[in-house]
């Protein structure tokens, strides 16, 4: 129930005579506690299994990363960053480094540009689209360790089908598990097969959003596919771009399921040709059962993606550009003029 009463008060401090004061009832305020807690409260089971999933590790690793761990006792000794210095004098560690990020380069650069291929092309009217839209996502849920046992076969290096091939085009054997580079492109071949049509489909329905206008307009003004792509398609692309990159250069530094199924023991190599960062993470906490070293190397591997995930950020925002989109970026003081210049507008 809604009440009013009449304003007693004056304009120092109290209402003007005249003016009523507007008494919500307990029903409507409770009604409007409910509008402004419910969103809060339906999205809290996410952020609760988060705190304790996964911010808890990641503090309780930190600071694990700091002692020499016994994880039997479930105690340890404060040693400081000993740790962390430990294992950046690791050569080993600059090898894992190195392969991390051959494995990585090799993998995202082609898997960004041929997803994007493929996007444009489902984004066509082509017939049995959704055959296609499905193909595409097939490898996808491929289990990643069937996925390393089948490639592991068919990139062996004397018995081979990859080698067989390349000797119908007079190619000599290439020794994928023995030259660091060749077992690199392998590695990324894996990667490559699983996640290319999945990238492939979120690219395909940010396409699918851009307004079919830009395209029409485009066309009038004599503009051919590739100018339409490069001027409307890729400027319309870039948060779903940028997403994609950065999700992609996380998976691809912690790249783990592939290198370690590319033989039978799982150890980057008898020279550690494709040892990454978390295969040698692996070796340290569950091998030598140090997990002080490990939880080091995490962290180092979580700086690692961090810094590379801004350098992308900064380097996709700076290249692709907003021509095309709908229309410029708003700051928020921005934004807040314009709302203000419409609501004179409207009372005008």
């Amino acid at each position: 129930m809604t009440a009013t009463i009449t304003d007693r008060g004056t304009a120092s401090g109290a209402p003007s005579p005249g003016r009523p004061v507007r008494v919500l009832s307990f029903s409507q305020r409770l009604s409007r506690w409910d509008v402004k807690l419910s969103p809060y409260l339906y999205i809290s089971p996410f952020f609760i299994v988060f705190a304790v999933a996964g911010l808890f590790p990641i503090v309780y690793t930190a600071v694990i990363s700091f002692m020499d761990w016994d994880q039997i006792r479930r105690s340890g000794e404060w040693v400081g960053f000993d740790q962390y210095a430990w294992i950046l004098q690791q050569p080993k560690f600059w090898v894992a480094l190195g392969n991390t990020f051959s494995i990585f380069l090799l993998s995202s650069v082609p898997q960004l540009i041929l997803a994007t291929f493929i996007a444009a092309m489902l984004d066509r009217h082509i017939r049995a689209r959704t055959f296609w839209r499905m193909s595409a996502l097939l490898p996808y849920v491929v289990a990643p360790v069937a996925v390393g046992l089948i490639f592991n076969a068919l990139f062996a290096d004397n018995s081979g089908q990859v080698n067989e091939w390349l000797g119908f085009f007079g190619i000599g054997p290439i020794p994928w598990h023995v030259e660091p580079f060749w077992s690199h492109v392998a590695i990324a071949t894996m990667v490559n097969y699983r996640w290319t049509g999945y990238n492939a489909l979120i690219l395909l329905a940010a396409m699918q959003a851009i307004p079919r206008d830009y395209y029409e307009a485009a066309t009038v003004d004599g503009a051919g596919p590739f100018r339409q792509f490069w001027s409307v398609t890729l400027p319309s692309l870039r948060p779903t771009l940028i997403f994609v990159i950065i999700t992609s250069t996380i998976g691809g530094l912690q790249i783990f399921d592939e290198p370690r199924m590319f033989d039978q023991f799982g150890r980057g190599g008898a020279g550690s040709q494709w040892l990454t960062i978390t295969l040698y993470l692996y070796d340290i906490g569950w091998g030598e059962w140090n997990f002080g070293r490990a939880s080091a190397m995490a962290w180092i591997l979580f700086i690692i993606i961090l810094a590379i995930g801004l350098i992308n950020l900064l380097v996709t925002r700076s290249l692709v550009r907003d021509e095309g989109g709908r229309g410029p970026v708003l700051t928020r003081a921005e934004r807040r003029a314009a709302a203000r210049a419409r609501r004179r507008e409207a009372r005008a």
